[in-house]
């Protein structure tokens, strides 16, 4: 079986977990710092908190930055539901503004037909790898006095236009196990506000920044240094493994050219991807997954429901008519991309595919 995702674990994070086991310090401590200044430089940012999920990382960051009930932040439909799931644990209204047709991440354009007096921030999601239109997001949220949070989780080390994602606003990472990079469970904020990082500290630290004094509300979200410690080493590994992702989108591509009936990914001028997923339209979408599961390929759907059509939604009264994203959660199809993947699996994928549709 060629998996959807595998994550690439070896002998050096087993070995950094033992000694941290062995140290006795398990519990948040000194590899987590020491993980949160090398995430930081990673993606060019002055502060880093890392967190216990990149749910946790995006609920912290609306939270430092003050938002709440009475207040709208306008995100994409087409994301997995902790995205939205995040401003609500707020008492914030999610707006969502519909997407581009080519990267799935949200339209510009459409959020600004989204603003609104309640409007008090953006959280565009960086989807599949590939980065949003961040020159003109910003644009409008310094147009209008706007918060931006990134959603990154699943886009570490993607730019656009020479910045790594995470450092034009806040930023919100992810470290699940099937993620570019991972830290078995973990997320992070990342930042160039000091306010905003101490605050973050905080909030996951039952809003506690002396042990036994509690300033403010906050939870218990905090990043263990056994998870910290394997995300050291991981991202000593990240550009390889990104390297490694796009190299097999380069000859997934290519061999999927001409095919009629799939649209490969596209990579936007002065952005790159770094393939969380392979994700591509595809006719007879339902059929052709079937059809590779049959030949012991696996494939993923992201996402088969967009996120203001959810029972939990519709529950809430939302009833917009998306119809790009809609339209996309009919089509798009995930191919395998991670790095673990052979010569011989990425032809595999594209032969069965080329069968597929040589049958229709």
């Amino acid at each position: 079986m060629i998996p959807i995702a595998k994550p690439m674990l070896g002998k050096e994070e087993i070995d950094a977990v033992t000694e941290v086991l062995s140290s006795g310090m398990i519990a948040q401590g000194p590899k987590v710092e020491e993980f949160e200044v090398a995430f930081s430089e990673y993606t060019g940012c002055k502060y880093a908190a890392a967190v216990n999920s990149g749910t946790a990382a995006l609920h912290i960051a609306l939270l430092a930055h003050g938002i709440g009930k009475g207040d709208e932040v306008i995100t994409s439909p087409f994301s997995f539901i902790a995205t939205a799931n995040s401003i609500l644990y707020t008492g914030a209204k999610p707006v969502f503004a519909d997407i581009e047709s080519d990267t799935y991440n949200i339209d510009p354009e459409r959020i600004q037909e989204k603003i609104t007096p309640k409007t008090r921030a953006i959280m565009p999601v960086h989807l599949y790898g590939h980065s949003a239109d961040m020159k003109a997001i910003m644009e409008i949220a310094d147009d209008n006095n706007l918060i931006v949070i990134e959603d990154a989780c699943q886009s570490h080390g993607a730019e656009c236009l020479g910045k790594k994602v995470g450092s034009f606003g806040t930023g919100a990472f992810s470290f699940y196990p099937t993620k570019n990079m991972t830290t078995s469970e973990g997320g992070m904020l990342t930042t160039d506000d000091k306010e905003i990082a101490e605050k973050a500290k905080m909030i996951r630290a039952h809003g506690s920044k002396v042990r036994y004094m509690h300033e403010m509300l906050g939870f218990n979200l905090r990043m263990t240094d056994i998870a910290a410690v394997i995300g050291l080493v991981q991202l000593g590994k990240l550009d390889r493994f990104t390297a490694a992702r796009q190299k097999n989108a380069e000859i997934l591509s290519a061999g999927l050219k001409g095919i009629a009936g799939i649209v490969p990914p596209v990579t936007k001028t002065n952005c790159t991807h770094v393939f969380h997923q392979y994700t591509v339209r595809a006719e007879k979408r339902d059929q052709l997954a079937a059809f590779l599961k049959e030949k012991e390929i696996g494939t993923g759907v992201y996402y088969p429901i967009p996120i203001h059509k959810q029972p939990v939604y519709r529950e809430l009264e939302y009833r917009d008519f998306l119809p790009v994203s809609e339209k996309a959660a009919e089509e798009v199809l995930s191919l395998p991309i991670h790095p673990a993947l052979s010569s011989d699996d990425l032809q595999e994928i594209v032969e069965a595919t080329r069968e597929f549709y040589l049958r229709s």
